[in-house]
């Protein structure tokens, strides 16, 4: 399946961080989530009830990044994909995830893209 339901550009609070004070700064940030899913049904039927709706997916990601201390980013990504795939019938989710400006001056975002099947996160 090559469906997807793309959410880019996400930007939330997240208490993110090696340090104490690091995640107590809740500091934004940039979250793109593509979420895999068969997306016929919904094309021939333009009914919000033959997909996923993204604004439900939103929310359960700024939850996720809002409500939970994440120290690496590698963390906040898992988090978010497995989530995701409990509360939705997806086959599978990439979460990219970018720390905007983590070195001052030198680097604007550090991050990760990760993949998740239902399977890798022993949900069927």
């Amino acid at each position: 399946m090559t469906d997807t339901i793309l959410l880019e550009g996400i930007q939330v609070p997240a208490a993110l961080g090696v340090t104490a004070a690091e995640r107590r700064m809740r500091r934004p940030v940039l979250l793109d989530i593509e979420v895999e899913y068969d997306l016929r049904a919904s094309g021939r039927s333009d009914r919000i009830g033959h997909t996923l709706h993204y604004k439900r997916i939103f929310e359960v990601v700024e939850d996720v990044a809002a409500n939970q201390q994440h120290k690496l980013v590698e963390a906040l990504g898992e988090r978010i994909a497995r989530a995701v795939l409990e509360k939705f019938d997806a086959p599978a989710i990439t979460v990219t995830v970018r720390k905007p400006k983590p070195i001052a001056g030198v680097l604007e975002h550090a991050g990760v893209r990760i993949r998740r099947t239902r399977k890798d996160l022993g949900l069927g």
